[in-house]
């Protein structure tokens, strides 16, 4: 079975980093799951999705002539969800009060998260000023 744009395999999580996880797949190749390909929600830490060892299902999204492998694992679900509802599921089983809890900690959690990073470039609070 040779490895094309599209199709849709199984292969095991060999490797994370920051920016994605590497999966190989049959036939002893290996390709890279970007970080923004595993879930269709926002992905802050990629190791609270996976880790090495899971078996996931990926679709093949490029494959590049130097022999990179560029697999999508929101992809492969995609296609089997798609055809049931063509609205955001979980968007349609939340109630209000649900939607706005949800997006009130994702709000706090970038805001402090930029807070952090813009007050790590100016030196923080406290800094000493010459």
């Amino acid at each position: 079975m040779s490895i094309e744009v599209g199709s849709k395999l199984h292969g095991k999580v060999t490797g994370i980093t920051k920016f994605g996880a590497f999966v190989e797949l049959p036939e002893g190749a290996t390709g890279l799951v970007h970080i923004s390909e595993v879930a269709d929600s926002y992905v802050k830490d990629i190791n609270e999705h996976l880790k090495v060892g899971d078996v996931v299902e990926v679709r093949v999204i490029n494959v590049e002539k130097d022999g990179k492998i560029g697999l999508s694992i929101k992809k492969a679900k995609e296609q089997a969800s798609r055809p049931r509802n063509k609205g955001n599921d979980r968007a349609s089983k939340e109630s209000f009060e649900q939607k706005i809890s949800r997006f009130l900690k994702e709000s706090e959690d970038r805001l402090a998260s930029l807070k952090r990073h813009t007050e790590s470039k100016r030196g923080g609070r406290g800094a000493r000023r010459g």
